[in-house]
C-alpha cells in the first residue's frame, strides 16, 4: 500500500514512503484546540477529504460547538463530498467503516492516534498527527517510515465470553509492545475472528506502539462490504515472500479472558480465572472507537437481562455510530441495558478521553471496554482504570466487582 501510494514499485524497511493518500479524513478535536488549526486556502481532493464530528457531540462546550461551525464552514467553502454533522455522527474510525470510507487495499489519514482500527478491513492507516493531516488534507502528502513487520498467524477459535479484545490482550500481554513495527493478522483461525474483533483488535493495535496494524482480506471482508463502497475493492495480499521481522502463532482456543491493571497496557494483564482479587468498581463503561459496535452492546445486553446494575457502580454503554445507536434500538438491546440501571449516551468519544459523559472523579475505579487506561485518560489522575472486554464489563457492572463474565447467569445462558 505505501508503495503503490508513494508511485515506487516496493518500499523497504527504514525508507521514508511519501505518500498520496487515498482518503483523509478530519475531526472536530484539532479545531478546538487553539493554536493546532489553520484555515486551508486549498484542499487536494473535495472527493477524498471528509469531516466527521466525533469527539464531543453534541457540543459540550462554547469551545466545541466553535470548532464544530468552524468544520462546517470548511466543508462548505471547498464543497467536500463528505460531512458527518450531528445526527449523522459517530466515533470516526466506525463511521468510516459503516459509509465504505475504509477501504481494502488503500491509505487512510486521520489525526487521531487510533486511525490503525481501519487495518480490520484491510486498509492501512496510522494516526498522522494534526499537522500532518493538515498537509495531506492541502497538498495530498503523507510520510511515513517504513517499518518491519510482525506477522500474527491464528489458529482454532475462541471459546465462550472470549473476543477479540482479550486475544489483543493476550498478545499484549506475551510480547509486550511493538514499537517502531507493523503487525499483520491472519492465518488458518482468521475465518473464526468476527469483523467486530478484528475491526477491535486493529483498533487496540495503537496501544502496543505498532505503526499500521492490518488484516488479510477475505469472504468475511467482501460481506461486510458489500454494499458499502463506491467502487470495487482492490484488497491487499501478504506477498509469498514476505520478509518478516517475526511470525507468532495465537491458538484463540486457549485465550481467556484478561483484565489489563492500571497506567498501561503492555505486558500490564492478568488472566481472570487467576485474577483472585476483590477490586470494587465505582464505573464500568462500554464504548470507544474499539468497543461501542452493536456486537459488544448485544454481548452486554445478553449478560445483564434480568439483572440489576450493583448499587453504586455507574454503568454507561456508548454506541460507535448513530447507526449502532438504531440497530440496538430495533433490536430492543438499549431496553435491556436501561432496565437494568445502564446508562446509554449519545454517540460519540465521550468518557473514552475524560472530556464528557462519564469522567472519573479522585480516588474512583472503573472497568472499561475502551482504548486506554494511563493516568488522567478518563478523568483525574487519582482514579484507577482497568480494560476489560465488553463481556467482563458488563458482569462486572452486575456484581460491583471486576469478575470473569464466564461466572455469571447471563453469559452462560
Amino acid at each position: 500500500i505505501l508503495a503503490r501510494t508513494s508511485g515506487k514499485s516496493v518500499v523497504r524497511p527504514g525508507e521514508v514512503a511519501v505518500c498520496r493518500p487515498d482518503i483523509v479524513i478530519h475531526i472536530d478535536l484539532p479545531m478546538a484546540i487553539e493554536g493546532a488549526w489553520y484555515r486551508p486556502r486549498k484542499v487536494f481532493d473535495r472527493e477524498r477529504v471528509a469531516v466527521i464530528f466525533d469527539h464531543a457531540i453534541p457540543s459540550p462546550s462554547i469551545r466545541d460547538a466553535s470548532a464544530m461551525a468552524e468544520g462546517r464552514r470548511f466543508a462548505k467553502e471547498f464543497g467536500l463530498k463528505h460531512l458527518f454533522d450531528v445526527g449523522q455522527h459517530g466515533i470516526s474510525h466506525v463511521v468510516a467503516a459503516e459509509r465504505g470510507l475504509t477501504r481494502p487495499g488503500e491509505l487512510l489519514v486521520c489525526a487521531d492516534s487510533h486511525t490503525c482500527a481501519s487495518g480490520g478491513l484491510n486498509c492501512a492507516g496510522r494516526g498522522a498527527g494534526i499537522p500532518d493531516t493538515l498537509q495531506a488534507i492541502t497538498r495530498g502528502v503523507v510520510w511515513y517510515l517504513v517499518t518491519p513487520t510482525v506477522r500474527y498467524e491464528f489458529k482454532g477459535e475462541l471459546g465462550p465470553m472470549v473476543s477479540g479484545k482479550d486475544v489483543f490482550f493476550h498478545i499484549a500481554q506475551t510480547w509486550g509492545g511493538h514499537g517502531n513495527t507493523s503487525v499483520e493478522y491472519g492465518g488458518p483461525g482468521l475465518p473464526a475472528l468476527a469483523m467486530s474483533d478484528r475491526r477491535t483488535m486493529a483498533t487496540m493495535s495503537a496501544e502496543i506502539g505498532a505503526e499500521f496494524a492490518i488484516f488479510d482480506y477475505d469472504e468475511l471482508t467482501a460481506d461486510y462490504l458489500k454494499g458499502r463502497l463506491d467502487h470495487p475493492a482492490t484488497p491487499a495480499h501478504p506477498d509469498a515472500d514476505a520478509d518478516y521481522l517475526d511470525v507468532r502463532t495465537v491458538d484463540l482456543a486457549q485465550v481467556e479472558p484478561y483484565v489489563i491493571l492500571p497506567d498501561s497496557v503492555p505486558r500490564n494483564g492478568v488472566r481472570l480465572s487467576s485474577f483472585g482479587r476483590q477490586i470494587r468498581i465505582d464505573q464500568a463503561f462500554i464504548g470507544s472507537c474499539a468497543n461501542g459496535l452493536i456486537e459488544d452492546l448485544r454481548v452486554a445486553a445478553q449478560i445483564v437481562r434480568g439483572h440489576k446494575v450493583a448499587a453504586g457502580v455507574r454503568f454507561i454503554v456508548t454506541p460507535g455510530s448513530q447507526a449502532v445507536y438504531l440497530q440496538a434500538l430495533r433490536e430492543g438491546l438499549l431496553e435491556t441495558l436501561i432496565e437494568a440501571g445502564a446508562v446509554v449516551t449519545n454517540s460519540t468519544c465521550g468518557a473514552c478521553f475524560g472530556y464528557h459523559m462519564g469522567v472519573l472523579g479522585p480516588g474512583e475505579v472503573c472497568i472499561t471496554a475502551s482504548t486506554r487506561n494511563f493516568k488522567g485518560r478518563m478523568g483525574s489522575t487519582e482514579a484507577s482504570i482497568y480494560l476489560g472486554s465488553p463481556a467482563t464489563v458488563a458482569a462486572s457492572a452486575l456484581t460491583g466487582v471486576i469478575t470473569d463474565p464466564r461466572t455469571v447467569t447471563g453469559a452462560r445462558a
